[in-house]
């Protein structure tokens, strides 16, 4: 098979990808819209809270002391000391193998607010990529998603994810999938490869909300949830 060929089938996978999966879930959009409309605002705050202590440092003291404060919070704002983890516990009327098929495709539930926001998602390899563009199309990130299925001892499915941000580590997801004869019971534990600064602290809290929303859309509700974010 020529590099040309290659190259055309990955672009059909990349449109097929795309249209079935980023577009047929209305829901699943407008939560996501709903969650940038908020997380936005909530990033530029933290901006501003930080100029607004400047300007009235500066002008309670003089410049130096307020030079002093501001870098300290420049510092404090992308000093990567947080780290977030944690468990949720998920139930749905889809069959075991359906639910393995969803986690392991190009578009995992519980990656919505990702995969959500990608200008573009392809496949190649067996591995999922999320071309992401932020800041007005001024930055972007690449995020990509390989994903690795087997069974524990007591003969329930696993499915692990491991998330990658432009190269680096970013998540590790594990998803054990079993059939309580009513229904599907997943629990997934999650846990962040890279710590992050305060300035992501808004983005936190109210992530849990969209995401519980976003799984909800996608016919999978979260019945427990113990979540952990700090040192």
């Amino acid at each position: 098979m020529t590099e040309q060929n290659n190259q055309h089938i990955l672009r059909e996978i990349t449109l097929t990808v795309h249209s079935t999966n980023l577009s047929a879930s209305k829901e699943v959009h407008e939560v996501v819209q709903q969650y940038l409309r908020r997380e936005r605002p909530l990033n530029a705050l933290v901006v501003v809270f930080s100029v607004l202590i400047f300007l009235g440092v500066y002008s309670l003291t003089s410049l130096l002391p307020a030079v002093l404060v501001g870098g300290t919070l420049l510092v404090g704002m992308r000093l990567p000391i947080l780290q977030s983890n944690g468990t949720f516990q998920l139930r749905t009327e889809e069959r075991v193998d359906t639910v393995i098929d969803d986690f392991t495709g190009p578009t995992p539930p519980v990656l919505a607010l990702q995969w959500g926001v990608a200008d573009e998602v392809s496949v190649e390899g067996g591995t999922a990529s999320y071309a992401v563009s932020y800041l007005f199309g001024l930055r972007a990130a690449d995020v990509t998603v390989r994903t690795e299925t087997y069974s524990n001892p007591d003969g329930d499915k696993m499915v692990e994810l491991e998330v990658t941000t432009d190269g680096q580590d970013w998540a590790t997801y594990t998803a054990t999938i079993n059939d309580t004869g009513e229904q599907t019971a997943i629990t997934v534990t999650y846990n962040s490869d890279r710590r992050f600064g305060l300035r992501r602290v808004p983005q936190q809290l109210i992530v849990n909300q969209y995401r519980d929303d976003a799984l909800s859309a996608q016919g999978y509700s979260v019945v427990a949830r113990d979540s952990h974010f700090g040192f």
